[in-house]
């Protein structure tokens, strides 16, 4: 169960890394309680996540997954995280045009609460009525 722990920890390290984020409890806290709408996570708990010590629940699995990108199961199961972060890319630099771009390029340069409110407004228009 402890080796499981330890993986979970190096899938978590790698995916923030492929994000641009250093894999710090810090920068974890902050941008997981960005995105997470339950309670949020302490900086002991995420401390934790990354030193393969305990792993998150599936409620918090699945926004650190959808945050970073990467499927729940290749962040929760031993799987080849780094060539489906590489598929992704792949897939992003075919489907996006210049406009688009400079849209996501605008979008990151903002602060992250800023960041919370265009993505909840674009889940919001995104939903069906």
């Amino acid at each position: 169960m402890n080796n499981e722990k330890t993986l979970f920890a190096q899938r978590l390290i790698t995916a923030m890394q492929a994000k641009g984020y250093d894999p710090k409890p810090s920068i974890l806290e902050r941008e997981f309680n960005l995105r997470h709408n339950g309670k949020p996570v302490t900086l002991y708990g995420v401390r934790k996540w990354l030193l393969g010590m305990s792993m998150p629940s599936s409620d918090k699995l699945l926004t650190l997954a959808k945050w970073l990108d990467v499927p729940p199961e290749e962040l929760a199961f031993e799987k080849d995280i780094k060539k489906a972060i590489a598929q992704r890319e792949a897939r992003w630099q075919q489907d996006i045009g210049y406009k688009d771009k400079d849209i996501v390029d605008a979008f990151l340069a903002l602060p992250p609460s800023h960041k919370k409110v265009i993505r909840d407004m674009i889940v919001a228009l995104s939903q069906k009525i």
